[in-house]
C-alpha cells in the first residue's frame, strides 16, 4: 500500500489512531542532524529511526493516509530568532487535534478538541518561546496543506531528502496572528517555564 514495503505496512497497520501514533513518534529518538541538513521520508524515518519535527509531521501524516485520513500538515512560524515548527492535523467529530515531534516538554500533541485551525495554532502560542530571552516567538500558520499533491515525487518512500516539502510550506499563505501593538506588550515566560522549556527528551549525544 502506497508503495510500503511489507514489514513497514506492519508498522502502520498498528498506527491506527492519532494517540498511537504519537507514542510511536515520541519512542523514536530525535535526529540532531550531525552529518548535515535532513527531510527524511517516512521510509527513511523508520529506517534510520530518527525524526526532527518536519520529519515527524511527515511520518504522521502518511500513517493518518494509511488508516483513511488526509496527510495534512500545518507550518508554524516564528520570529527571526527562534525555529518555525511543523504539526500533523487531524480532524475527529468535527474538531481538530495534532500530532507532534518535539524533543522539547512543550509544543506537543493536542487533543480533538479544537473548532478550527487558528484555536489549534494558538494553543501553542504560551509555550512557544526562546529559552535566551523567554521571549514569545510564534508569529503565524499556514492553513492544512495536503502532502498528497507530492506523491508524483513519491514524498512517503523516497530514499533521497524531500527537501521540496519544507521549501513549498515556506512559500504557501501564511495568517499572522499578533499586531504590532501586541507584539510590544507580551509578558516574558516565567523563569519556571524557562527551566521546563529546557528539558530534553533525547539529550545529544
Amino acid at each position: 500500500m502506497f508503495g510500503f514495503m511489507k514489514k513497514e505496512v506492519q508498522v502502520f497497520k498498528k498506527l491506527n489512531c492519532p494517540k498511537k501514533i504519537q507514542d510511536f513518534l515520541n519512542k523514536i529518538p530525535a535526529n540532531y542532524e550531525k552529518d548535515g541538513d535532513t527531510v527524511l521520508s517516512p521510509r527513511m524515518v523508520l529506517k534510520q529511526n530518527r525524526a526532527h519535527c518536519m520529519e515527524g509531521a511527515m511520518f504522521a501524516a502518511a500513517a493518518l493516509r494509511f488508516h483513511g485520513h488526509q496527510p495534512l500538515v500545518v507550518d508554524l512560524t516564528s520570529n527571526h530568532k527562534d525555529d518555525d515548527h511543523v504539526i500533523a492535523v487531524f480532524k475527529r467529530h468535527g474538531h481538530w487535534g495534532a500530532i507532534s515531534k518535539t524533543n522539547h516538554a512543550t509544543l506537543r500533541y493536542r487533543e480533538p478538541i479544537y473548532r478550527n485551525i487558528r484555536e489549534l495554532t494558538m494553543s501553542y502560542f504560551h509555550e512557544y518561546f526562546t529559552n535566551d530571552d523567554r521571549k514569545k516567538t510564534l508569529r503565524s500558520y499556514s492553513l492544512p496543506v495536503n502532502l498528497s499533491r507530492f506523491d508524483k515525487n513519491g514524498w512517503m518512500t523516497a530514499a533521497e531528502d524531500t527537501d521540496y516539502i519544507p521549501e513549498y510550506l515556506a512559500k504557501v499563505p501564511h495568517q499572522q496572528i499578533l499586531t504590532r501593538s501586541q507584539i510590544a506588550f507580551l509578558r516574558k515566560a516565567d523563569p519556571i517555564e524557562k527551566k521546563a522549556g529546557s528539558i530534553l527528551e533525547w539529550p545529544r549525544g
